[in-house]
């Protein structure tokens, strides 16, 4: 009864409280309940085989938090948010990436289905459009509602691994590197380092998923569906093609990541400077930080989108000399990032290497910003849940 009264208390004490931190401790307590109720419900048992326990410091503190009441009431807010996913398992967060990558392709995979089009080098004259809303309108229009999703499932199963990698091994790398470079302290290199290193696995595991993704969204797109084109493209190229934009795609993402990571955190440090758990920090510098690496990389993910689609216009414009395969037309490969570079400068010069930026910064600014908060979601979803069964779990014991 006693352990019962202390535990109300404590919820009362964490719900009431009026400084900053007690809020949002209390608002994401809130939303974690509310739509936690549903998701842990199913999700218990896959969670608890996924996450082993967390030793050690967490347990010390387990037992700190609870060893007298008195302490707990001068306690005016839930466990810190940075100090719970400090000890997460590495499945936590491959858990919670995956996730969030899944989300983020699928929501907004159309307007991705609008970029690739609109950095097409030399368009059909029926898929030439004025702007994002212009293309998605026509789209649906001439080429039927479901058009705008074709490749979704590729994406999706790609996005899965991909960047479940990517997550977790950005978060290990990251407080590694950063008690290394500037012990105690965020490091804006660590940052950068870390989400490089992190492209690196997620850009091996993404990559085949993009090109098949990519052609099935051009415009009178050959192929039936997904294994077809798997198929085709083994047949016609070799399985060598699902990898031959992964040079460019490195190049791009790279910068593209460091850019992103380093301005996340720097603006989490301005927005969040006492790192709690806040939807709307973790969304707006989401969103910040993919529009300003989205607009900077434009003309790496130009070439990106030709060597993947290895456009068919653009390759019969070419002479018949060019490139590594000798030939003809359609026998002809754009292969390499020089080579990419200079078809996009001799097709479209400067201007060609910012086709679709706008259709670029419009689809990564949300797509970050659902990427980082509902990964911080279900980050601090996660593994409060485990805090606080370990924590029922000591009581009971001491009781």
């Amino acid at each position: 009864m006693e352990a019962d009264g202390f535990v109300r208390r404590r919820r009362m004490t964490a719900e009431t409280t009026g400084s900053d931190t007690g809020v949002a401790g209390a608002s994401a307590g809130a939303e974690v309940r509310w739509f936690g109720g549903r998701f842990w419900g199913v999700s218990e048992s896959i969670v608890g085989s996924l996450s082993p326990r967390i030793g050690g410091e967490a347990e010390v503190q387990t037992v700190d938090f609870i060893r007298s009441a008195q302490d707990a009431e001068t306690e005016d807010s839930e466990p810190d948010y940075e100090g719970l996913p400090q000890g997460a398992s590495t499945s936590t967060h491959m858990l919670a990436g995956a996730v969030a990558g899944i989300m983020e392709h699928c929501l907004m995979f159309p307007i991705d289905c609008v970029k690739t089009r609109m950095q097409s080098l030399q368009p059909d004259p029926a898929a030439r459009y004025r702007n994002v809303m212009d293309a998605l309108r026509r789209i649906v229009a001439t080429e039927g509602v479901w058009r705008p999703m074709r490749g979704l499932n590729a994406t999706a199963v790609g996005a899965g691994p991909a960047h479940a990698l990517y997550f977790a091994s950005y978060e290990k790398l990251k407080k590694t590197l950063s008690d290394v470079i500037h012990p105690g302290a965020n490091s804006h290199l660590a940052n950068g380092a870390a989400g490089c290193v992190a492209t690196l696995l997620h850009d091996a595991a993404m990559n085949p998923a993009e090109v098949v993704k990519q052609r099935m969204q051009m415009y009178n797109s050959p192929y039936r569906g997904v294994l077809d084109c798997v198929r085709a493209i083994c047949q016609k190229e070799g399985p060598a093609a699902f990898y031959r934009s992964y040079t460019t795609q490195l190049t791009m993402n790279v910068p593209f990541q460091a850019l992103h990571f380093m301005t996340y955190e720097y603006l989490q440090e301005k927005f969040n400077p006492h790192r709690t758990y806040n939807p709307s920090s973790h969304m707006l510098s989401g969103a910040l930080a993919g529009a300003i690496a989205a607009a900077a990389t434009t003309p790496l993910d130009v070439c990106k989108t030709l060597l993947n689609t290895q456009e068919s216009l653009a390759l019969s414009s070419l002479p018949s000399g060019q490139g590594p395969s000798k030939g003809q037309g359609a026998h002809r490969h754009i292969s390499g990032l020089a080579h990419a570079f200079r078809t996009v400068y001799r097709l479209g010069g400067l201007q060609g290497f910012f086709k679709g930026v706008q259709a670029r910064v419009i689809y990564q600014m949300p797509s970050t910003a659902i990427s980082w908060s509902v990964y911080e979601f279900f980050k601090y979803g996660l593994t409060k849940h485990q805090h606080n069964k370990r924590r029922a779990q000591h009581m009971e014991a001491e009781i």
